[in-house]
């Protein structure tokens, strides 16, 4: 009688590429209606944009490098790429930004680094580095939470703005406002104290107006990733730990000068970086010792240019400039090998 035989592994993997971006997709759902509901329709355009320009590029290089189509369009790299992607602009950005996004996220530092699972750096956030550098007034023109609002524009309004580039009767300011980071960054600037600073509207209990509830919607879904054992707890516990241990005695040494600690948590994309974008497996590290100071370092990095960039929030470069290092950290962390001296 004969036997079939096979190499290693003999037990099938539990889990695929196309089941892990589903269980990310299904856990940002909960931040992406919360940001809808403050911040409207607009969000939901954005998304879909950014994955119709991040599945035709993905198609595009697939032919060109002569990759089999339905194993990659099917994985959910892509959509998960363009969300993340969509999530971190502002609502009423122009159509052709998720174009340029789409293009440097999918094409280059995706599929010119190799494809699936060979990317040195987090292709959402290469997307969005390039719009910040290249069209930084793009992301002047968020939208005001609902409650704040001077006009409530329709859907065809919204996408009028979006495919035209004109805003609404012909000004911004009626329709868009600056973000509790990029208010807190312009009145320090002014010599406000941080106090005077917080008074505006734009500020709820302790972070941004609807941005701390958006936060605690990103919580809850990084939870549930937590759960699922689709990321670990390492990454984000080491970057949030960090932003509260390094801004809670400045705050209390000197609180009009500096914000609540829970001010850089809940306010921009912190809680999103923690649980989706530095967890992602393939551009970070992966020994356990590499995750907690790859999660340090980002947070260092996020509030320096926080502190002292040109940027208002530093979450895409910060977690691009450890991209950088993931190796080299990787490479002097790595455990004991079994059987041999440390």
């Amino acid at each position: 009688m004969k036997f079939s035989w096979s190499g290693a592994p003999h037990v099938p993997a539990q889990t695929s590429v196309a089941g892990v971006m589903q269980q990310v997709l299904l856990a940002l759902v909960p931040g992406v209606m919360a940001l809808t509901w403050f911040f409207g329709i607009g969000v939901l355009i954005q998304i879909l944009l950014a994955l119709f320009f991040a599945y035709l590029f993905e198609y595009l290089m697939l032919i060109w490098r002569k990759q089999p189509l339905a194993k990659f369009m099917r994985d959910y790299s892509a959509a998960v790429t363009a969300v993340l992607f969509a999530l971190c602009i502002p609502p009423l950005a122009p159509w052709w930004a998720s174009l340029v996004g789409m293009l440097f996220a999918i094409v280059i530092a995706k599929h010119l680094f190799g494809g699936l699972g060979q990317n040195r750096f987090n292709p959402a956030m290469v997307g969005l580095a390039v719009l910040l550098i290249s069209f930084p007034l793009i992301f002047t023109h968020w939208s005001p939470p609902r409650s704040l609002a001077e006009i409530e524009l329709s859907l065809a309004q919204i996408l009028a703005v979006i495919f035209t580039g004109n805003p609404f009767n012909g000004s911004w300011d009626a329709i868009t406002m600056a973000t509790p980071l990029d208010t807190l960054r312009t009145g320090s600037a002014r010599g406000l104290l941080v106090t005077e600073v917080r008074a505006a509207p734009v500020f709820g209990d302790f972070g941004g107006l609807g941005w701390e509830w958006v936060a605690n919607w990103y919580f809850l879904g990084g939870l549930w990733l937590l759960y699922r054992r689709v990321i670990h707890w390492r990454v984000p516990v080491a970057m949030l730990t960090t932003v509260f241990i390094l801004t809670t005695p400045l705050y209390l040494f000197d609180p009009d000068a500096n914000p609540l600690p829970l001010q850089h948590i809940f306010s921009g994309a912190t809680v999103l970086a923690a649980f989706f974008i530095a967890t992602d497996p393939v551009s970070g590290c992966s020994t356990p010792k590499g995750q907690l100071l790859f999660g340090c370092g980002v947070a260092i990095l996020l509030l320096t240019i926080r502190r002292w960039g040109a940027y208002p929030d530093g979450v895409a470069f910060a977690i691009l400039v450890m991209n950088m290092f993931a190796p080299l950290i990787d490479r002097y962390t790595r455990p004991r090998v079994f059987g041999h001296p440390g």
